[in-house]
């Protein structure tokens, strides 16, 4: 009967392993006691890192759209455990390699047979991949125009972009504004840690504008530590708010070095296409909109029609 009852338990297991979503459950305690295969695919996280620690260590991370911590406060996972009932949200959280993954959550409590809830079981599902991103990306890498450390676009790409929407705006008058990040500190990030995890800190900002890009805007790596979105269809408000949501993504983004966390933060400068523009002017305008928020105190965005 033992022996049954282990291989129904197996069988359970290994479906869960096929599932399109990641899986985990918590105990009571919020003490992790399972982690299926897709959720080490979307996390980075492997099993043995997960299983018998506790969804509080603050690994995911779990933040909102505000960046308003959950792990430790408004815990959706809490909320479905306490009350007994099932909870659904749209959260980020933190992958291994130290960016944000949106992911919608789905969580239901576990009960005993006797009706006494035992835990809870969350399934999250990566929101990214219906952003069109990939596909942007995949024409992107058929026309050779991919930065090659960040996967984002190159700077010979972006150029031509934004040459082809003003040329658009002159002609039907679309609208579209910039934005312009530069990585606060990031020669200290090489001299403490070296280049290579230099460019791990690269990826990381890379990853968080990958995944909150839209399909018709292209963001891509401009230079060294700098990096450049070409956002369509905005208003000044619309688009200071998306450089604000970027800011946050990499300020509550951090990767592990040595058991502890390292992370970095953005100036941001934003500013809408003008009535004679060129691709110099409206470049210069952006990036010294983002070096007024180096002079600010950095870790901030300024923005200006």
């Amino acid at each position: 009967m033992l022996e049954k009852e282990e291989n129904r338990q197996f069988d359970f297991r290994e479906l869960l392993d096929q599932l399109y979503d990641g899986v985990y459950m918590v105990d009571c305690e919020r003490r992790i006691t399972f982690w299926n295969r897709t959720a080490e695919r979307l996390t980075g996280y492997a099993a043995g890192e997960m299983v018998g620690g506790f969804c509080h260590d603050n690994l995911l991370n779990h933040v909102d759209a505000q960046g308003n911590s959950l792990c430790e406060g408004r815990c959706p996972l809490v909320k479905a455990t306490e009350e007994g009932v099932p909870v659904e949200d749209e959260v980020y959280l933190h992958h291994k390699q130290g960016h944000r993954i949106p992911v919608a959550v789905r969580i239901s409590p576990l009960r005993d047979k006797s009706g006494n809830i035992v835990g809870s079981v969350e399934l999250f599902e990566d929101l990214s991949e219906k952003t069109g991103i990939r596909l942007q990306l995949e024409e992107l890498r058929r026309l050779a125009h991919v930065d090659g450390l960040t996967g984002l676009a190159s700077r010979c790409f972006l150029e031509q972009e934004i040459v082809n929407h003003l040329e658009e705006r002159r002609r039907y008058g679309w609208n579209f504004g910039l934005l312009f990040l530069d990585v606060d500190n990031f020669k200290r990030i090489n001299d403490n840690f070296g280049h290579d995890f230099g460019d791990q800190v690269l990826k990381m900002v890379a990853g968080n504008l990958r995944h909150i890009c839209r399909p018709f805007d292209v963001f891509g790596r401009w230079g060294g530590e700098e990096f450049v979105g070409l956002v369509r269809n905005v208003q000044l408000p619309e688009l200071a708010a998306i450089g604000e949501r970027l800011r946050m993504l990499v300020e509550k983004s951090f990767i592990m070095k040595d058991r502890q966390k390292v992370s970095v933060t953005v100036s941001v400068g934003a500013t809408m296409v003008k009535d004679g523009d060129c691709l110099k002017s409206l470049i210069r305008r952006a990036d010294q909109l983002m070096y007024q928020s180096k002079q600010r105190g950095k870790n901030c965005m300024t923005a200006a029609g």
